[in-house]
């Protein structure tokens, strides 16, 4: 019996420090998987706060190159709400006041300039649904994506994980690619310990040609910070910005989106 007991001592000292180990690791692995914890934070992020909030966007457009081009920039803003009954969109008075000095403008003169209404283009439902109900918004766009790699980095002074993806050129139409002759996808997604998105940046650049002789490039990119309104993942900021070459003419556009709950 003093046999068993010496020997049972050093197996229940491994056992301790087997376990005290484990009770080391198994909050490491719980966050080893960065898609893992992503793809949980967007499942309980499930936009089910009430929100109030303004949205405001900045656009500019520049037309052509040199002295020939022509720029055009507009900014609005309107507040919004999202909860049970849906989302609505409130316009102010001096907001449809501009809108309808422009279209009389417009009316009289095809080329006058109508940057509110230019700007207004930006506001519509399909465009800010993704920035109140973010998580869904991003869902959509991992399930396009290729996970390729994840690492331990800084966003803003903060400990983040940078989860990488690759997006195939499938994510087009195949109307639009039958003309692409090269593709190149890319998005980023920072996160927080539990998986919260902090920020995300997706790259797009093709090349190709259509009709036979007009060769044509196209590059986008848009950046996004999140935040946190309750349960529901918001889109804070979004800034787009996107260029298009092809047959001697150019565009480039850059539109900044502003979301302020409260």
């Amino acid at each position: 019996m003093r046999m068993m007991s010496r020997l049972g001592r050093p197996v229940q000292a491994a056992v301790a420090r087997a376990a005290l180990a484990a009770a080391f690791i198994a909050p490491c692995a719980a966050h080893a998987d960065g898609l893992a914890d992503l793809k949980g934070a967007l499942a309980r992020l499930q936009a089910q706060t009430p929100l109030k909030a303004t949205l405001e966007t900045k656009t500019w457009r520049r037309i052509g190159e040199g002295k020939a081009a022509e720029e055009l920039s507009g900014q609005a803003a309107i507040a919004l709400e999202d909860g049970s009954q849906g989302m609505r969109l409130q316009y102010s008075r001096e907001l449809l006041s501009r809108m309808d000095a422009e279209q009389q403008a417009a009316a009289k003169n095809p080329n006058a300039k109508t940057p509110t209404l230019y700007a207004m283009r930006e506001l519509g439902p399909e465009e800010l649904r993704p920035m109140v109900s973010a998580a869904e918004g991003l869902a959509r766009q991992l399930e396009r994506g290729a996970f390729k790699s994840e690492k331990a980095v800084s966003y803003n002074g903060k400990a983040a994980r940078q989860l990488s993806f690759t997006l195939p050129v499938t994510t087009l139409s195949d109307r639009d690619r039958k003309y692409i002759k090269d593709f190149n996808g890319t998005l980023e997604v920072w996160i927080g310990a539990d998986g919260t998105p902090m920020a995300s940046s997706m790259n797009v650049h093709a090349t190709g040609r259509a009709f036979v002789v007009v060769s044509f490039e196209f590059k986008q990119e848009e950046q996004s910070v999140y935040q946190l309104a309750g349960d529901r993942l918001v889109v804070a900021r979004k800034e787009s910005k996107s260029s298009n070459a092809g047959a001697g003419e150019r565009t480039e556009d850059r539109v900044i989106k502003t979301l302020q709950a409260g």
